[in-house]
């Protein structure tokens, strides 16, 4: 009796703890769903999309709403602004209901800048859910094709407009401000801005208006800055596309803006340099000089150039001898573009840098002052005027100027041009001022290798008149 007794008691004490363990598993389910960093998003994307009829029903304004309602308007409103509109149509082939959203969509973004830019701890998961939402499919899009077939300079010729424009732009506005507002949490957004989002933002750069370029520069540049988990794959993104640019295609519409990026990050590193950053220097930004279109983003890259060297000297070698393998010699305007920065590089050369480089470098300034083009001879004598490399030129007088004296004296009895001929006596007066011995002893050995010359060509003609007499 007393066993059976037990054994209910211990019936009773089980089913107890059963019902209790599932009373429990439903709440232990619940905390999980909240924890879940994925549920709002899956919320979001459960939402039926909105359609043009959703978009020209009438919306309340955020100063008709109360307080506690405009985070919901707000995503309302969000929700409305993920509607596209087909922008190949002409206007008089779109409809007037496709032209009432083109507007009424407009004047939502233009509610969303607002208030994005005048309120303040809106932005919980479940909102900025929807404003990625929002930005991505406004502005990740296949590009339309190209209609310039090369580069081109947009302050010199017509640039090619993204007919989408009034809402891209507006939204890129949006995303600006979103995205360098200080209540912005960055452990938060790096569930969204993410490698891939960073990869289509790059993509963009693509574009030929250049005015989502430069909201695509500023956006990258802020992202940069405040993601730092982020920055090595920036960097080797843009250097991927500076090596494609390069190597493969000579052709991307985003090249300046990148290059205006990097700049500014270059002028952030620590020193000493990282190896990869020397490695990028020498691989991409030297052999970019080569390119055809180079005249579209050559003040860029030549800023980069400089802030390297700047930050190590011991690069100054590399970028002169750089400068001087890709060097043009039948192209006149890339030839001054080369002239201008050689003149900003040797401006943070160093004494000890400039002894390596200065015999290859000065046989090609003498071929530059000795061009019968006068810009190019110009330019090249201009190099006197500055003064830093002009000490640097009169330390080593004795190695350079027998390597010059040829064009410079060439130039002083008979260029065409009046200037370049006033400019190469002036350099000539400046060495005679400093060393005029060694000045004469360079007059002497041209006259001695002129008479040479002209012996040879007497030679070799007498020659030719034996032979075409035995004919």
């Amino acid at each position: 009796m007393k066993a059976a007794v037990k054994q209910i008691f211990k019936f009773k004490k089980k089913g107890q703890h059963a019902s209790k363990k599932e009373s429990a598993q439903p709440k232990s389910r619940n905390m999980n769903d909240a924890k879940s960093p994925t549920k709002n998003s899956t919320r979001a994307e459960n939402v039926a999309p909105m359609t043009i009829k959703d978009l020209l029903k009438p919306s309340p304004t955020f100063q008709e709403t109360p307080q506690n309602g405009r985070v919901r308007l707000f995503i309302e409103k969000l929700r409305l602004c993920c509607v596209m509109f087909d922008w190949s149509k002409d206007g008089e082939q779109q409809s007037q209901i496709d032209s009432r959203g083109i507007e009424v969509k407009r004047q939502l973004l233009l509610e969303l800048v607002d208030f994005v830019g005048k309120s303040k701890a809106v932005f919980s998961e479940h909102v900025v859910v929807e404003i990625m939402k929002m930005v991505r499919i406004n502005l990740f899009r296949n590009l339309p094709p190209k209609v310039h077939q090369n580069m081109i300079d947009p302050e010199e010729e017509e640039p090619v407009f993204e007919v989408a424009w009034p809402h891209l732009q507006i939204v890129y506005e949006f995303f600006l401000r979103f995205i360098v507002s200080g209540d912005l949490e960055v452990r938060l957004m790096r569930k969204f801005i993410t490698i891939d989002f960073v990869n289509n933002l790059l993509e963009l750069f693509d574009s030929e208006d250049p005015r989502e370029r430069d909201y695509l520069k500023t956006i990258l540049h802020r992202v940069y800055a405040k993601f730092m988990m982020l920055r090595a794959h920036i960097r080797k993104s843009i250097n991927t596309t500076f090596y494609n640019f390069i190597y493969e295609t000579e052709r991307h519409n985003g090249v300046a803006e990148l290059l205006e990026i990097l700049g500014s990050i270059i002028n952030g590193f620590a020193l000493p340099l990282k190896a990869e950053h020397k490695q990028f220097f020498k691989t991409a930004l030297i052999p970019m000089h080569k390119v055809k279109p180079l005249h579209v983003f050559h003040r860029q890259l030549s800023y980069c150039v400089t802030q390297f060297v700047d930050k190590d000297h011991t690069l100054a070698t590399e970028a002169i001898l750089g400068l001087l393998k890709f060097w043009p010699v039948l192209n006149s305007s890339k030839e001054l573009l080369f002239l201008n920065e050689l003149e900003e590089v040797l401006e943070l050369t160093q004494p000890e840098e400039f002894e390596m480089i200065f015999k290859p470098l000065f046989k090609r300034i003498g071929k530059a002052i000795g061009s019968p083009h006068f810009q190019i001879a110009e330019r090249a004598l201009f190099f006197w005027h500055n003064e830093y490399i002009s000490s640097l030129i009169a330390d080593y007088r004795k190695e350079i100027l027998p390597i010059i004296y040829p064009a410079l004296h060439i130039n002083s009895q008979n260029h065409w041009n009046q200037t370049v001929s006033t400019l190469t006596l002036n350099v000539l007066k400046i060495f005679v001022d400093i060393d005029s011995h060694l000045v004469e002893q360079c007059l002497k050995i041209f006259d001695a290798d002129v008479t040479k010359n002209e012996a040879k060509k007497k030679h070799r003609k007498e020659a030719w008149d034996r032979i075409l007499d035995s004919v």
